[in-house]
């Protein structure tokens, strides 16, 4: 590591790389557009992996492709020497929510489609643009270290970052720096943010028959999978509070004059931590099991994903708040919070518009409180490096989450000026990082001997588990085609909006 040239103090670097990224927000507009225009599902990102390691190739980064078995994974990496800061966000969409951006009311630009209805088209631009800027300024100043970027692929799965974990892709690492949309501008540190899971599918085998003629001949495996759910639901009554378990059947038969020979359930098992995490797995395992005895068949299972509960740095966070506080909340126009606000006001939702304050850095709730939540396998690699969180305000408060409406805002100005704002703060972490020998120093010992002092990373994973790279398969291909002809032409127009002839923003129906 190198120190800045000396007539460069520190706050002048950061004011420079907060001008460089605002002169890289045209290309964050366009990246930003791109991704959302492809909205493609877990594991089948291929449009968009192709489409950011292809810019990253062209600003001189080499490029691992089909990290740990996975095509659609890869890792970037630019520069020498040390620190090792590597950079991550996911870049998956969701079942159908598709949607046209800046339009205030259900609207899908194709029914039944995947999009981008959390808004993870955005956060591999705030790292890349962050990124080029903090290059930029390396080169110039002769500064070594390593920078790397890297995608969260099928995070709605849950089903990738304990895999580049196993497969040791941070072993090298000095600290990761993560970013997620949000409404607002934040970051946080410690534990006690939601639930760590399991993913499991439970595959039930019987016996065919003909449902009429002889279904005394029959082993139905629908039978068992209604039955392990009817098991379920009446165990949740003595479950803990903070326990989040739900299911979808992914295989329920072929048609109701045979008797389903093969059938499947896929379970989320949430918990706040690793033992109840194995504990509630533990508890489905028996379920499958009374269900197979029950209807004579048998069964086994596969993990489709896993997550630990994360953890986040205090060193690291502390810095980033600053640097949050530094660039501040973008500057929303009307027509930004006539948007908010409509969408708002049409799904039920306390219509208050756009955040126009940071979010404050405060402790960690008290872990014996948590009443649990969502997941992210970020968690896996915050116990592998020190990590964090960037929060970005790209979308609009009081939506449901995984939902059509979510997408609204995500190739608006909103997303737009949210992912400026990102980018600026990532590149102060960034710097911070490659600079700062104390901060570095910092962040080792609160992961050593405050995290991991007491409880150590074990993995979810089983040794046989591999990457479930065949989800969401049969649905872009059902949709792909059609969805290509909506890719966005940055050539032809200039933004999403005015290929899509949307009017921003759009917020009543026609008559």
């Amino acid at each position: 590591m190198q120190a800045s040239a000396a007539s460069d103090s520190s706050d002048d670097v950061k004011k420079a790389l907060i001008t460089a990224v605002e002169a890289k927000a045209k290309q964050a507009q366009v990246m930003n557009d791109m991704i959302f225009s492809f909205g493609e599902l877990g594991f089948q990102e291929t449009e968009t992996s192709k489409y950011l390691t292809d810019i990253l190739r062209q600003n001189g980064f080499t490029i691992e492709q089909g990290i740990s078995g996975i095509p659609t994974a890869w890792m970037a990496t630019w520069g020498s020497g040390e620190p090792v800061i590597a950079l991550g966000s996911d870049i998956d969409g969701i079942p159908k929510a598709s949607q046209k951006p800046g339009v205030a009311y259900h609207d899908p630009l194709i029914k039944g489609a995947p999009g981008h209805g959390e808004g993870h088209n955005s956060g591999s631009v705030v790292n890349i643009i962050a990124a080029l800027a903090v290059k930029e300024h390396m080169q110039k100043n002769g500064l070594s270290g390593t920078i790397k970027i890297w995608p969260g692929v099928a995070e709605e799965q849950l089903g990738t970052k304990a895999y580049y974990v196993r497969d040791g892709y941070f072993k090298d690492v000095d600290a990761v720096l993560f970013s997620h949309v949000s409404n607002t501008f934040a970051t946080h540190w410690g534990g006690g943010y939601g639930n760590g899971l399991v993913s499991v599918q439970y595959n039930f085998y019987g016996e065919s028959a003909h449902s009429a003629g002889s279904p005394w001949r029959g082993r139905s495996a629908l039978d068992a999978v209604e039955l392990m759910e009817v098991g379920m639901g009446y165990r949740r009554e003595h479950l803990r509070l903070s326990q989040r378990t739900h299911s979808i059947i992914v295989d329920g038969g072929d048609q109701p004059n045979v008797v389903p020979p093969v059938a499947s359930r896929w379970y989320f098992f949430r918990e706040t931590d690793y033992p109840h995490i194995k504990s509630l797995w533990q508890i489905g395992d028996n379920l499958a099991k009374g269900a197979a005895l029950m209807t004579n068949t048998t069964w086994d299972s596969t993990v489709l994903g896993s997550a630990w509960p994360m953890h986040m740095n205090k060193a690291m966070a502390e810095d980033a708040y600053e640097n949050i506080k530094r660039v501040g909340m973008p500057q929303w126009s009307k027509e930004d919070i006539a948007l908010a606000k409509a969408l708002q006001e049409n799904i039920g939702a306390e219509p208050e518009g756009l955040k126009t304050e940071i979010s404050e850095l405060t402790d960690p709730p008290d872990l014996k409180k948590n009443t649990g939540g969502g997941s992210d396998d970020i968690g896996d690699i915050s116990w592998q490096v020190p990590t964090i969180t960037l929060r970005y305000p790209a979308n609009i408060p009081n939506l449901p989450g995984h939902n059509w409406s979510n997408a609204v805002a995500m190739a608006t100005p909103i997303a737009h000026k949210g992912v400026v704002a990102g980018a600026k703060a990532q590149a102060l972490n960034l710097y911070d990082l490659l600079t700062d020998d104390k901060l570095l120093d910092a962040a080792w010992d609160y992961y050593k001997n405050v995290q991991t002092k007491d409880q150590q990373y074990t993995p979810l994973l089983r040794e046989q588990d591999q990457p479930a790279i065949h989800l969401n398969e049969g649905i872009m291909n059902e949709f792909r085609d059609k969805m290509k002809s909506y890719y966005y032409n940055p050539d032809k127009y200039d933004t999403y909006l005015e290929q899509l002839d949307i009017t921003y923003p759009t917020v009543k129906q026609a008559d």
